[in-house]
């Protein structure tokens, strides 16, 4: 119960801080650096499964990543380009974070639930997968979204 609640702690502060990022970032120019490094720094968190106890059924992976893809497309929704002076910025979506702190809620709902059927570290295993199945979509629809805006 103490790790579901610390980790339940981490996870809306790192939703917190994804917003006040995303909301910065608006100010500031867009960049390719800025778009694809995100999910190559994410990935390194695949070492977890390393460990044994992380580890899930190749089913269950699939399955936590298509429920981030399926959640992705809320963020990619959000996320457009506009070109001011040259440069290309990211649009402040007035909806952005609304949408992530639902589908915060929704993430917790399904951990909670599914903290209750299987361990805490596959619990942990399958919640990244669904993290970076939200993140991998997003950003290669951001990188698109960039490139057609610096294209035009």
């Amino acid at each position: 119960m103490l790790f579901f609640i610390a980790s339940s702690i981490v996870a809306a502060v790192m939703a917190v801080t994804v917003i006040f990022v995303r909301l910065k970032a608006t100010k500031k120019p867009a960049s390719l650096k800025k778009i694809i490094l995100p999910p190559f720094f994410m990935s390194t968190g695949f070492l977890m499964f390393v460990v044994p106890m992380f580890r899930v059924t190749w089913m269950e992976a699939g399955e936590a990543f298509l429920v981030g893809c399926l959640f992705s497309i809320f963020l990619i929704k959000t996320s457009k380009f506009e070109k001011r002076g040259g440069e290309v910025y990211l649009i402040r979506s007035k909806a952005f974070a609304a949408i992530l702190i639902i589908l915060f809620l929704i993430r917790m709902a399904m951990k909670t639930y599914l903290g209750h059927q299987i361990s805490y570290p596959e619990t942990s295993g399958l919640f990244f997968i669904v993290a970076f199945g939200m993140i991998l979509p997003w950003r290669v629809a951001m990188y698109y979204g960039y490139k057609k805006v610096l294209q035009s």
